[in-house]
C-alpha cells in the first residue's frame, strides 16, 4: 500500500488548494479542519471553506457559528494563521451582482422576485457559488492555502460541472429569447422582440403565469451585462482545480459502502483529470501489536466462563477479541481498496474516544494523518 505523506503535501508551497470530498458521515469536515490547523501551525496562512450547510466545521473549531466572511481562529500556535468560513449561497450571488453591476442595475436585480428565487434555490446555484467563492479567495492572495470541504454526498463533485451547467443555462433558447430586445437595442429591437415573443407569450403565460414571466424578462434584461463574466470565471476556476497547485483528498470510513463511494470519487476525479493526492480513511480500529490474538482471547474468555471464574476478566477478553476482529476486518477493506487502486496513496486515522470539538482534538487528528502516512501507525 502506498502511503500518503500529509506533511509533505501541506508543506509544499506549490500546493495552494486542497479539496476534501467524500460521502456523508465519514469525518470529511473534521479532516478539512484538522488539515487547516496542522498547516497553519506549520507556517501556512490557511482558510478553510465549507460548502456543507451544516455547522460541523464551526463545531469542530469550537465556534458557535460561521458565515460567508472568513473568521480568524484564535489559539493556533506557530507562525501561520487559520481562518474559516461557511458558504452562504445567496450572499455570494448578491456580492457578484454588486461587484459587477452599476448601483442602479444591482438594485433592480437584487429586488427582482425571479432573482431572489434563483439565488436561493435554483438547481446548481450552490455548486456554481462554490466555484465563485473559491475563485474569489484565490484571487485575493490573502492566503497561501485554501482548503475546501465539499457537501457530504455523491453530488459533492457537482461543482466541477458548474461551468458547463452555467453555459447551458446562458445559452438556452428561452434565455436567448428573453435577451433579444436587450441585444437588439432601441425601438427596433423591441419591435422585433414583440413580434416574435407575442407568438409564444400566450402559451408560456399559461404555464408560468403572467407576473412570473414579466419578472423573468425584467431580470434577464437587467442581468445581461453580468452574464458574460459568470461562465468565464467558472471556467478559470475549473482550470485552477486541474492545475498542479491543487490536490484532491478523498475521505472515507473503513466500511464497505463508504469505500465504494470513495472508489466512485476516485474514478470521477481521474476521468476529469483532477490532481488526486490520496485517500484518508477515518475511524480505524487500530490493532496494536498484541501477543494475545483474537482467537486466544476468545478461547480464554470461554474457559473462564465455563469455570465460573473471574467474570470481569472474561468480559474484557471478549471485548479485546471483538476489537481485534473489527480491526482485522477494517484493514482488509482498506487493503482491498488499495489493491484495486494501487496508484492512490492512503493514510489512516484511528477512531477517537470522543467527538472532536476543539483545536486540541484537531491536532490529534492531524498528527495521526501525518504519522500514519509515514508508515508508523
Amino acid at each position: 500500500m502506498k502511503n500518503l505523506d500529509i506533511d509533505a503535501l501541506i508543506d509544499d508551497r506549490r500546493t495552494r488548494i486542497i479539496v476534501c470530498c467524500g460521502a456523508g458521515g465519514v469525518g470529511k469536515t473534521t479532516t478539512a479542519a484538522a488539515l487547516g490547523v496542522r498547516a497553519a501551525e506549520r507556517g501556512r496562512d490557511v482558510v478553510v471553506l465549507t460548502v456543507d450547510p451544516a455547522r460541523r466545521l464551526a463545531q469542530s473549531l469550537g465556534l458557535s457559528e460561521l458565515d460567508n466572511s472568513p473568521r480568524k481562529i484564535q489559539g493556533v500556535e506557530g507562525e501561520g494563521e487559520l481562518h474559516a468560513m461557511m458558504l452562504d449561497m445567496k450572499r455570494t450571488f448578491d456580492e457578484i451582482i454588486e461587484a459587477h453591476s452599476d448601483p442602479d442595475r444591482a438594485k433592480l436585480i437584487l429586488a427582482n422576485p425571479f432573482y431572489q428565487s434563483l439565488s436561493s434555490s435554483f438547481s446548481g446555484t450552490q455548486e456554481y457559488m462554490a466555484m465563485e467563492k473559491l475563485g474569489q479567495l484565490h484571487r485575493s492572495h490573502a492566503w497561501d492555502l485554501i482548503i475546501v470541504d465539499t457537501p457530504p454526498s455523491r453530488n459533492a463533485l457537482d461543482f466541477l460541472d458548474a461551468p458547463e451547467r452555467m453555459g447551458r443555462f446562458l445559452d438556452g433558447r428561452f434565455i436567448r429569447l428573453l435577451l433579444a430586445p436587450a441585444k437588439a437595442g432601441g425601438r427596433i429591437g423591441m419591435k422585433v422582440f414583440t413580434a416574435g415573443f407575442s407568438m409564444v407569450t400566450g402559451a408560456v403565460t399559461k404555464v408560468l403565469g403572467g407576473q412570473l414571466l414579466k419578472d423573468v424578462s425584467t431580470f434577464v434584461t437587467a442581468f445581461d451585462t453580468v452574464f458574460g463574466g459568470f461562465r468565464e470565471r467558472a471556467e478559470k476556476t475549473y482550470e485552477l482545480l486541474k492545475s498542479p497547485g491543487t490536490a484532491f483528498l478523498v475521505v472515507a470510513a473503513p466500511e464497505p459502502d463508504a469505500l465504494r463511494e470513495a472508489t466512485y470519487f476516485v474514478d470521477r476525479l481521474n476521468s476529469e483529470r483532477m490532481p488526486l493526492a490520496g485517500l484518508v480513511v477515518n475511524r480505524m480500529a487500530m490493532s496494536a501489536a498484541h501477543s494475545l490474538s483474537s482467537a486466544r482471547s476468545a478461547a480464554a474468555a470461554e474457559m473462564l466462563s465455563e469455570r465460573g471464574d473471574h467474570p470481569l476478566t472474561a468480559s474484557l477478553l471478549r471485548l479485546h477479541a471483538e476489537r481485534m476482529q473489527l480491526a482485522a476486518r477494517q484493514e482488509r477493506l482498506r487493503d482491498h481498496f488499495a489493491a484495486a487502486n494501487p496508484t492512490v496513496p492512503v493514510t489512516t486515522v484511528p477512531a477517537q474516544a470522543e467527538d472532536v470539538h476543539d483545536l486540541d482534538g484537531l491536532r490529534v487528528i492531524g498528527a495521526a494523518m501525518a504519522t500514519s502516512g509515514q508508515g508508523s501507525i
